[in-house]
């Protein structure tokens, strides 16, 4: 929240000043937006900027994007499905991302491959084309290590954004509340 009561995403969490988290869900941010729980949890009058969870959407997806980007110039990302399958075969391989509106068959392709490797369809083709300096890319992987962790972190939390969204690992190891509401007794239990 800002000085002036505007509030403001903070998806790198690295702003100053009072923050105010949610579990990354659009239905959760749509919510609280409703029902007036920034300004009980702030204790004072907040002004939400339209469109918030879009924005909190296009800034994630902003992130990710960057990440995949900078892992590609460091050697720990490859595109393609020849290379991407290369890559799981040798080891090399630690993440693998398909995007979210790639063919079927692609889809079949990818459980195929991922074999016990964390997979992700979160991203769309322009999106993962962009950070491979391309206009559409189906297929990628990453290398592992803290770039790796970084971008799983954050593919998690946009999957909350998207509807159409996989993952496949547990979001536990990284610090972060299922996607979904947990079942408790046969009941859910809201992660709020």
């Amino acid at each position: 929240m800002g000085p002036d009561g505007a509030l403001v995403p903070d998806v790198a969490g690295r702003l100053p000043g009072r923050g105010l988290w949610l579990t990354p869900r659009r239905d959760i941010m749509e919510r609280a937006l409703t029902k007036r729980i920034f300004a009980r949890a702030a204790r004072q009058p907040v002004v939400a900027p339209p469109r918030l969870a879009d924005r909190v959407e296009a800034l994630l997806a902003r992130r990710c994007c960057d990440a995949l980007g900078l892992a590609r110039r460091a050697g720990l990302a490859v595109a393609g499905f020849d290379r991407v399958g290369e890559a799981a075969r040798r080891g090399r391989a630690a993440l693998l991302l398909f995007a979210v509106d790639g063919a079927d068959g692609g889809r079949r392709k990818r459980a195929a491959m991922a074999g016990d490797l964390p997979a992700a369809s979160v991203l769309t083709a322009a999106e993962l084309g962009g950070a491979f300096g391309h206009e559409r890319i189906v297929h990628a992987a990453v290398g592992g290590g803290t770039l790796c962790d970084r971008l799983r972190i954050d593919l998690a939390r946009l999957a909350g954004f998207r509807a159409e969204a996989a993952i496949d690992w547990d979001l536990g190891d990284l610090g972060l509340a299922p996607a979904q509401p947990a079942l408790q007794g046969g009941k859910s239990k809201a992660h709020d």
